[in-house]
């Protein structure tokens, strides 16, 4: 019987639209989550400390299980590993609802530590998730569409973080915090159901034939040491590492620097300015795709960021604050896609789980260790030292003032001079400036075609059945 012939890259591209679509309404649905039960955790113990719990045990997994994530990858069938992450995060929240269902029927009252567990859960699904849909764009998408994709990704990041806490606080007088539970599992059912539908395409087999045949430890050294030998890959990912400290210690110290100077309502409001800034990011991406030479446009969004930052140190304004803080966030969504299409036209398809991995748990690590640094060196260090009789009182409190909230001021100058040295390292090392016209593409110019069923014959049928497939709260959360 005559094989038939494979799908068009129009198919391709509509089996990314339609994950896309699936993935970004269980986004919205795990925002809706994370607002709501943020919200409920916070009112009820009154425990920043409980509520900075939930935080935390919901992207542990991201650091611990990333590695490993990254492996099964790049050796399991890739929407399959997606259908089980998304089943998993799905059965996460079903738990959580079972709590408040238990606590209705009388069976037990809710502590806070109960959300433990079933975040744990959840977000241990989902860490699977990333780096297999990461790693399959690459060979849905041609070259030239690459930056759209990546724009495409941020831009539902970034609608699901301003509409997520508008719509949960409109929902919870409606429906209460168990409905939104219930519409968060709903929008996972959207999100499986077009896995379901779909077919990925195969990563090449021959340069991973013998991936069963070695262990865990060496697939995840391979990884690494394709990004090692590579010292332009090593050091973006250096770069971009050092600026995820500095946006994460920005949003971490961006509530205290308001809160210092006005209310909880204009914090609202600069927020929402803020979002809208990362909205119009996204869609200029998604449109647009980035420059030419994406490093440039790394470094050069990196640089606004930073010439951005050293605003914090004027005289308290809040309409100030609200437009440095939507350009700031503005340059995320570019700086980002850029930083994706450099890594998936230049690592190998049969990498890129591992590789997608590890640049995500070295970025999450980074995270966890802000949340874990930075309200100690506001409390104890820079805060005191800004105070009214401070030891920098009588010579950088004459420029940028003293009192509550200047230790963070001055902390957001520090970080804009760090994220500018950042930016000069990367333009001085030329391995990392020319790291797109170095290094060779690894990808083909047109999209891999997505396996489905075809009459082959027997032999060829069992060598294809037995080779190993290669390789954002929410199912691709990033």
């Amino acid at each position: 019987m005559t094989p038939q012939a494979p799908p068009s890259p129009g198919y391709s591209m509509r089996t990314f639209g339609t994950v896309w679509v699936g993935q970004f309404l269980s986004m919205l649905g795990s925002s809706l989550t994370s607002f709501a039960l943020g919200a409920y955790v916070y009112q009820t113990s009154g425990s920043v400390t409980g509520f900075a719990l939930v935080g935390f045990f919901s992207s542990l997994p991201l650091v611990l299980l990333s590695p490993l994530a990254g492996v099964l990858a790049d050796r399991w069938d890739r929407r399959k590993l997606m259908l089980v992450g998304d089943l998993g995060a799905a059965l996460g929240i079903f738990l959580i609802w079972g709590l408040f269902a238990g606590e209705s029927a009388g069976w037990w009252t809710i502590k806070v530590w109960y959300f433990y567990g079933p975040l744990l859960l959840g977000s241990a699904f989902s860490t699977m998730c990333f780096p297999a849909w990461t790693s399959t764009v690459p060979l849905l998408v041609p070259r030239k569409h690459l930056g759209r994709a990546s724009g495409m990704t941020e831009l539902s990041a970034a609608i699901s973080q301003i509409a997520g806490p508008l719509i949960a606080s409109a929902l919870l007088g409606a429906i209460g915090l168990r409905g939104i539970l219930l519409v968060d599992a709903i929008s996972y059912i959207f999100a499986i159901g077009a896995l379901i539908v779909v077919r990925f395409p195969v990563p090449p087999r021959g340069a991973t034939k013998q991936a069963g045949q070695r262990s865990l430890k060496a697939d995840l050294v391979e990884g690494w040491q394709f990004i090692r030998e590579r010292r332009g890959l090593f050091g973006l990912m250096v770069f971009i590492t050092t600026g995820g400290f500095v946006v994460s210690m920005v949003m971490l110290l961006i509530n205290p620097l308001v809160l210092a100077f006005t209310d909880i309502d204009h914090l609202k409001w600069i927020a929402s300015i803020a979002g809208m800034g990362a909205l119009a990011g996204g869609l200029i991406t998604s449109i647009w795709g980035g420059p030419q030479r994406r490093i440039l446009g790394i470094a050069g969004f990196s640089l606004l960021a930073a010439l951005i930052l050293p605003l914090a140190a004027l005289p308290p304004s809040v309409p100030l604050i609200a437009v440095s803080a939507a350009i700031f966030v503005f340059t995320f969504p570019l700086t980002s896609a850029c930083n994706q299409f450099i890594w998936q036209t230049k690592v190998p398809p049969e990498l890129q789980g591992r590789v997608a991995a590890l640049r995500r748990v070295v970025f999450q690590a980074m995270g966890l260790a802000v949340t874990l640094l930075g309200g100690v060196l506001a409390d104890q260090v820079f805060e005191p030292l800004m105070a009214r009789d401070g030891a920098l009182a009588s010579s950088v409190g004459q420029v940028i003032g003293t009192g509550q909230g200047r230790g963070v001021a001055l902390m957001f100058v520090m970080l804009s001079v760090m994220m500018l040295t950042n930016v000069v390292v990367l333009w001085l090392s030329p391995r990392t400036r020319n790291v797109e016209s170095e290094l060779p593409d690894a990808l083909p110019t047109q999209p891999r075609h997505p396996q489905v069923p075809t009459p082959m014959p027997a032999d060829l049928a069992a060598d294809v059945g037995t080779a190993p497939r290669l390789a954002t709260t929410g199912s691709t959360e990033t």
